[in-house]
């Protein structure tokens, strides 16, 4: 069922109105995403209070262009609002009558009738300004993920970054365009400044996001992040199975996680619940998409293993077969569809089992800043990994500066760089040659094509993995676990 012209609309507690800095539009964020609104469509979110008709607001927005008939205006309205409803981002009063209707003209797009959403973040991108922080707080995490982002050598507490640096780099990554801040580690609740940290990252009109494991997280914490400003929650869980989550994150987390997901809801907030599959949990995705359902979660993240540093050590025991990625993708598509305008699902295919590499990090240093404990600005979290590069401190250079200027962030931006196959494809403004990590890794070499492509000389490489991933193997794997000895 469409809305109608009498309906009062909310916009849902996860979205928040912000002006983007850098361009001078309103950005409409939510959880790890930001639509720019042409001024129409910002009007008409910024009157979702709940008080007015969707006529009302029309009849408010038509008296601007006396030159457009109200009832085309009326259109027009009630479209961008169908669109928003599909993406989840007003109250369920109304929204879920609205999906069918948005879902009927195919999936959501940013682009549409004259009110409707622009190109946003992405057209940005192309000027290399940076969209997302992610700040790596601390790698102290209780923990022991076979698949861990974070170096397999890890630095102490001693090393990190002070809660007054961090508040300057918020505020300075603000100034330079960032929206979305991503709070991770390891375990961003280790650190105990972490409300202070919150505090000041929404005072630079920061959509803040808390990626967490949720073991050391107290009811009476949570609160104190929600009124510190805290925008979304993501827990990270293993598996939908208790025991076999357990034995993944290499500690008995499970039921703490399900309070966790329980106190977020409780205390308004969104949730988002991520999920990092592999060989022995890809299968279980039909429990994990139930899971996240009865836990209410605003969005699912199913994300296939990047096979870098642990991962990579761990390889031949997490890749999956592509008959089960298959399946599971074919069970995520079927619920994303059921879904549609209540839990926003993502699902991230491996590199491995591509045509195409995908774009690492939306290309070198054009969209994302990941700053380490220590203070290190990165590309991405693997990037000191390759040899050659020397990376810049926040602590010594400015924000601003390390973006624009350092040599480590300009070595693969654009396409300059490219050798062969890459320089001649027509993809290289898609993929950029794939992720720089992941081509070092595997060849050597930092500047070679990525051979999750199929057009890469090293192509064989992926292709003796999946062939190893397709063999039997013991039902219960065994793993090398974070912080073991190597």
């Amino acid at each position: 069922m469409p809305l109608a012209p009498g309906d009062r609309l909310l916009l849902a507690s996860k979205a928040r109105l912000a002006r983007d800095r850098a361009s001078g539009r309103e950005i409409l964020l939510y959880p790890e995403r930001g639509l720019a609104l042409n001024p129409v469509a910002a009007a008409v979110a910024a009157r979702l209070d709940g008080a007015r008709t969707v006529a009302e607001i029309a009849a408010e927005i038509a008296a601007s262009f006396a030159s457009t008939p109200p009832d085309a205006v009326e259109r027009d309205v009630l479209a961008f609002l169908e669109e928003l409803a599909a993406r989840g981002l007003l109250e369920e009063r109304r929204a879920a009558q609205a999906v069918g209707a948005a879902a009927a003209r195919g999936a959501p797009t940013t682009q549409g009738p004259a009110l409707a959403l622009e190109g946003g973040a992405a057209a940005d991108a192309a000027s290399h300004r940076p969209y997302t922080l992610i700040a790596e707080l601390t790698y102290r995490c209780p923990l022991r993920c076979p698949y861990c982002s974070n170096p397999m050598e890890l630095e102490g507490a001693a090393g990190e970054l002070s809660t007054e640096t961090w508040c300057r780099v918020f505020a300075e990554a603000a100034e330079l365009g960032v929206m979305q801040l991503h709070l991770t580690g390891g375990e961003p609740l280790a650190r105990r400044d972490l409300e202070a940290l919150v505090r000041a990252a929404r005072g630079a009109g920061l959509y803040t996001n808390l990626i967490t494991s949720g073991v050391p997280l107290a009811r009476e914490r949570l609160a104190a992040l929600r009124a510190a400003g805290l925008d979304n929650v993501q827990l990270s869980v293993q598996d939908a199975d208790p025991e076999r989550a357990d034995r993944i994150a290499g500690y008995a987390a499970f039921d703490h996680k399900l309070a966790v997901a329980a106190w977020v809801k409780a205390e308004g907030l969104p949730l988002t619940v991520n999920v990092v599959l592999h060989r022995e949990n890809i299968d279980h995705v039909p429990a994990i998409v139930a899971l996240a359902e009865r836990l209410g979660a605003d969005r699912l993240e199913l994300a296939n293993t990047q096979y870098l540093g642990w991962a990579l050590a761990n390889r031949d025991a997490l890749l999956p077969t592509r008959d089960q990625l298959e399946r599971a993708f074919a069970v995520a598509s079927a619920a994303r569809e059921r879904l549609l305008g209540r839990m926003e699902m993502v699902f991230v295919t491996p590199d491995y089992y591509a045509a195409w590499p995908r774009a690492c990090m939306d290309g070198w240093a054009r969209r994302y800043l990941h700053i380490a404990p220590d203070g290190l600005v990165l590309p991405c979290h693997a990037a000191h990994t390759i040899p050659g590069l020397r990376f810049e401190s926040v602590r010594e250079r400015p924000l601003a500066w390390i973006w624009r200027e350092a040599p480590s962030m300009n070595r693969f931006r654009g396409d300059a760089w490219m050798a062969e196959p890459c320089r001649g494809c027509d993809r290289r403004e898609a993929d950029f040659g794939g992720c720089r990590c992941q081509a070092y890794h595997l060849t050597g070499d930092a500047a070679a094509t990525d051979p999750a492509c199929s057009l890469s000389p090293a192509h064989g490489i992926v292709e003796e993995a999946r062939l190893r991933a397709a063999a039997a193997r013991p039902a219960q794997p065994r793993y090398l676990h974070r912080g073991a000895p190597r």
